[in-house]
């Protein structure tokens, strides 16, 4: 089948031949893989081009061991999520309080010019938050499009109490400008241009407490919700008081939309400190696959616990999981 490139796709090319360090060269690669066409005929072409960033990934990591962080930031946890905003809309501020990171936190704009990582908890597994620079029309460095196509969901941050409505606004425009979209529905195939990427999302209005002194709170987010029109939840917090980070936790965790599976050998209880993270909807079969790749072709069958099921149940390949279900495969 060919491959049908579009000439978006070789002039990324052309810019990865072009390119002189591996961070410029995984840009160019991972745009030719946000603007390739998704079908049969390109899949030997993604594990090539896949192969190539894993590649050159691991050399930049080799090299930049002694850096602050690093511009291909590796993903960690069960996920990656990545933290946008305007300057001064208190990103740090929520990495600083939810995670043990310690990023640069002050009253002024622009004191984050890294990707700054920490480890978010929410009961037995850790989710990863970045906190990038704010986005600035115009001045955003060229590895910020890469790093947020490559997360797993985006966490978009306003500040309450300074015209949060324009701010979604500002940053949606610009994040269009990068052709990300954010929620599930994605554009109608007439309208869809080649290289969109479209992303899960939160959006979270900060600084609740100013807010709800001024007595803004419920109208600034019941807008926030309009804009949106439903395809992205919206949740109210402060970073710095810590109001509302335990939901912020839960939200998290049911926007990846993921789900923890445990494995047990027969005869011996199961490990739930260890889950397996899979996305809602896998089946059997791809948690076999999670465990050992060859376990997928010889997994004869599995019993199940959870689920709503009797105990132990005998399952097949196909059977759909759920959060929290425990497997004994058996091949």
């Amino acid at each position: 089948m060919p491959a049908n490139l579009t000439p978006a796709y070789f002039e990324a090319e052309k810019r990865f031949r072009e390119a002189k360090t591996n961070q410029d060269k995984i840009v160019a690669l991972e745009e030719m893989l946000a603007v390739m066409p998704k079908h049969k005929g390109t899949d030997h072409l993604k594990a090539d081009l896949r192969r190539k960033i894993a590649r050159l990934t691991q050399e930049s990591e080799r090299k930049s061991a002694t850096q602050h962080a690093s511009m291909v930031l590796p993903k960690e946890g069960a996920a990656q999520v990545v933290i946008v905003g305007l300057p001064n809309a208190g990103k740090s501020q929520l990495v600083a309080s939810i995670t043990k990171a310690t990023p640069t936190v002050a009253d002024y704009p622009f004191t984050t010019q890294n990707a700054t990582p920490g480890m978010m908890e929410f009961e037995n597994i850790k989710i990863q938050l970045v906190d990038m620079p704010p986005l600035v029309s115009g001045s955003i460095p060229f590895w910020v499009p890469p790093m947020l196509r490559r997360a797993d969901a985006l966490l978009i941050m306003v500040d309450l109490g300074n015209a949060p409505l324009d701010q979604l606004i500002e940053i949606s425009m610009q994040l269009e400008e990068m052709r990300i979209g954010i929620g599930e529905k994605k554009p109608e195939p007439e309208e869809e241009a080649p290289g969109w990427t479209w992303k899960k999302a939160l959006i979270i209005g900060n600084k609740l407490d100013l807010a709800e002194e001024n007595g803004t709170a419920g109208a600034d987010l019941q807008a926030l919700r309009d804009e949106c029109k439903g395809q992205v939840p919206v949740l109210g917090i402060s970073a710095k008081n810590g109001t509302g980070l335990e939901d912020l936790r839960l939200k998290v965790f049911e926007v990846l939309d993921i789900i923890r599976v445990y494995t047990k050998t027969p005869g011996q209880k199961p490990d739930l400190d260890d889950p397996i993270i899979l996305k809602r909807g896998s089946t059997l079969a791809d948690a076999a696959e999670d465990v050992h790749k060859d376990f997928r072709a010889r997994l004869k069958f599995a019993r199940l616990w959870g689920s709503g099921k009797h105990d132990g149940v005998m399952v097949k390949r196909d059977h759909m999981l759920e959060d929290g279900d425990v497997i004994e495969l058996h091949i």
